[in-house]
């Protein structure tokens, strides 16, 4: 499947659509879900065009990974300052249609600010 450049985060990206943004350095983009599933439920966007995480991981440089990962860290020090994950937070990225990821752009949710109990079921049949 090839990127679509017409995406949601890819027209952010573009500044045609705003968003209401967290944190942002030379490799990332991070801004708060206009449909939030936690209090706190902030995206992480790498600048480049990637669909999904093995994606980014293969195909991204050295730098492009490591400076992504480098600023999902910065914006939880972002969130912690502003005491919004002093409670613990979970980190998802959603990679296909079994995980249901309908952005196809790799990014990555920050949740915080409630319990948010146990994601996975332990009774698979």
């Amino acid at each position: 499947m090839q990127y679509n450049k017409n995406n949601v985060f890819a027209k952010i990206l573009r500044h045609e659509i705003s968003c209401n943004k967290v944190y942002e350095d030379d490799f990332c983009l991070a801004f708060n879900d206009l449909h939030p599933a936690a209090p706190i439920h902030v995206l992480v966007i790498p600048k480049g065009e990637y669909k999904t995480f093995d994606d980014f991981c293969l195909n991204g440089t050295q730098n492009e990974v490591s400076g992504f990962f480098k600023g999902v860290t910065a914006t939880l020090e972002v969130l912690e300052l502003l005491g919004l994950n002093k409670d613990g937070y979970r980190l998802i990225t959603n990679c296909g249609p079994h995980a249901d990821q309908t952005v196809h752009h790799f990014h990555v949710h920050i949740l915080a600010g409630t319990s948010l109990g146990n994601i996975v079921s332990h009774n698979v049949e």
